[in-house]
């Protein structure tokens, strides 16, 4: 079937099976910050960002996104105003291998377009549904918290 989506603002027509990942697709066509994971929507390595809302790319069908805009890490590596939300979420309790961090910072993202200040708790929910194997401490929300409010208005 052919799916027609935006993928980080660029119009993209897909040929594809009815039974194939956003995940898949997007793999497919070069974004490999979609991470393959548990395959079961439950580690967050694979999310992407769809009309701003964070999904899990591994349990959506492509012929979902039909029409749709799609937002991948690779389209905020370049924002500077991102910067530091990355730096706090990379450079925290010896993180090792940085596998998690593109869908965290989704769906941290998310959070952040939704309510531009969000509470220490906001923060950890919208983390929740995201497994790092390679952290022993608890994530560094303060640290989340501080590059929110020192972008703030930035994204």
């Amino acid at each position: 079937m052919k799916i027609s989506l935006t993928i980080n603002n660029k119009l993209t027509n897909i040929e594809t099976p009815a039974n194939r990942t956003l995940s898949d697709v997007l793999r497919t066509h070069g974004y490999w910050s979609v991470k393959h994971g548990c395959q079961t929507g439950n580690c967050g390595n694979c999310v992407v960002l769809v009309n701003g809302r964070a999904v899990n790319s591994c349990i959506m069908l492509a012929a979902q996104a039909e029409g749709k805009s799609v937002e991948t890490f690779e389209h905020c590596e370049s924002v500077s105003e991102l910067q530091q939300l990355k730096v706090a979420i990379m450079d925290f309790a010896d993180m090792e291998c940085g596998y998690c961090v593109a869908g965290m910072f989704l769906s941290l993202k998310a959070l952040i377009d939704k309510i531009p200040d969000p509470t220490e708790e906001e923060i950890v929910d919208a983390l929740a549904g995201h497994v790092c194997r390679c952290v022993k401490e608890a994530l560094p929300v303060d640290r989340i918290l501080e590059a929110i409010r020192t972008s703030r208005g930035k994204f």
